[in-house]
């Protein structure tokens, strides 16, 4: 039993040819499913609607026979996880990391078992909740993203006085960070965080962010005049993309965090080393370290269903035509962006719904705009989440 991150890993360190994950991430235990990746050289190919899924599900529903063309063998790896973090640890070389104070919350999933070896190899105080690996999620769906689940963890926080707290998912290739005041630090700050770390060193490195929020990160890349690119929402897409244009690295708004040397993938544990680093470095609490990072602010992300009668289609439209006076993108969805706000909706890739994300300069620009925005669109119908 390992992350997906430490699958990834496995296929750059130990050269095989093609991974296979069986995990529904971060989704219900009723939930089952398969992450599929391939190695090509240092890069690794992550299996999507775009890179062979279809075909997949093709030859899985058809008639198709398979042949065995040679019997193999089977070789037991128990050592990869070790190596992963001290793997992690030769390259990130962390000369600053104090014993501070953690609590975390892997939901009695996957990200505990990277946890527990990173804290073994650091100077630590590790305080653990539901780190006893149980498939049906006794004590919660293993999804930070559902602020709802980090509840317990925020209390702890507060009640150990805790220097940080740490939430992956299921299958460990999401993250979120709380900090110690028990507020959850908005994914696209970290990745502000990491992106500071990778450009201070080298200012020719290229940064990704996804579509949804992109201004927090932009501005950290504009201070030292280094390139950034804007992606998709999808990691199978992100990882495509990062390896393509060669970035150094990509934060998604979700807690997905890739890296160039892990093959454009994730990596949890070089995300979590870095900003232990960061705060004995600084010798500041990690929200006053993040807080210095921060030049936008951010709605959360505000999910719809539409009546039968109303598409996507017809919302972006109508958004074009009354907001034409932004730049407009589609590129995921419909993006319009001005000079102290922007905003993003999108259809989910997972789920029958649509997706509102709103970012702005100031609390009351933002406030003002996404109140307009939710207007409209519960005016054609739509029903909040």
């Amino acid at each position: 039993m390992i992350s997906t991150p430490t699958l990834y890993y496995s296929l750059l360190k130990y050269k095989y040819d093609l991974g296979i994950q069986i995990s529904a991430s971060h989704n219900p235990k009723e939930y089952n499913g398969l992450k599929i990746v391939k190695r090509n050289k240092n890069q690794l190919i992550k299996i999507g609607k775009n890179t062979g899924m279809e075909e997949i599900k093709k030859i899985s529903l058809s008639n198709y026979k398979f042949q065995i063309i040679k019997s193999g063998k089977v070789n037991k790896n128990l050592a990869v996880l070790k190596s992963e973090v001290a793997d992690a640890l030769k390259s990130i070389k962390p000369k600053y990391i104090k014993k501070l104070k953690i609590v975390a919350d892997p939901g009695n999933a996957m990200g505990g078992l990277y946890i527990n070896e990173i804290c073994k190899k650091i100077p630590s105080n590790l305080i653990k909740m539901n780190f006893k690996l149980d498939g049906t999620f006794p004590s919660h769906q293993p999804d930070p993203l559902q602020f709802d689940t980090l509840r317990s963890l925020q209390q702890k926080i507060k009640e150990e006085k805790a220097d940080l707290g740490i939430a992956p998912d299921g299958d460990g290739d999401r993250v979120f960070f709380i900090d110690e005041k028990g507020n959850v630090i908005p994914a696209t700050l970290i990745s502000s965080l990491i992106a500071n770390e990778i450009l201070c060193k080298n200012k020719k490195d290229k940064i990704l962010v996804d579509i949804r929020y992109t201004n927090n990160v932009k501005n950290i890349c504009k201070k030292y005049n280094s390139e950034v690119s804007i992606s998709q929402v999808g990691h199978a897409l992100i990882t495509e993309q990062l390896n393509k244009e060669r970035a150094a690295f990509a934060g998604e708004s979700s807690g997905h965090f890739y890296f160039r040397e892990t093959g454009g993938a994730e990596s949890s544990i070089r995300v979590i080393i870095t900003i232990l680093n960061v705060i004995g470095r600084e010798n500041k609490p990690i929200s006053k370290i993040v807080k210095n990072l921060q030049s936008s602010y951010e709605s959360g992300e505000i999910n719809f269903e539409l009546p039968p009668n109303i598409t996507s289609k017809k919302i972006f439209d109508y958004f074009a035509k009354e907001y034409k006076n932004g730049k407009i993108s589609f590129l995921d969805g419909i993006s319009i962006d001005f000079k102290d706000w922007r905003f993003n909706i999108r259809a989910s890739n997972t789920e029958p719904l649509l997706r509102l994300n709103v970012e702005a300069n100031n609390k009351n620009i933002l406030y003002k705009n996404l109140k307009n925005i939710l207007s409209e669109i519960i005016g054609f119908g739509a029903k909040r989440k």
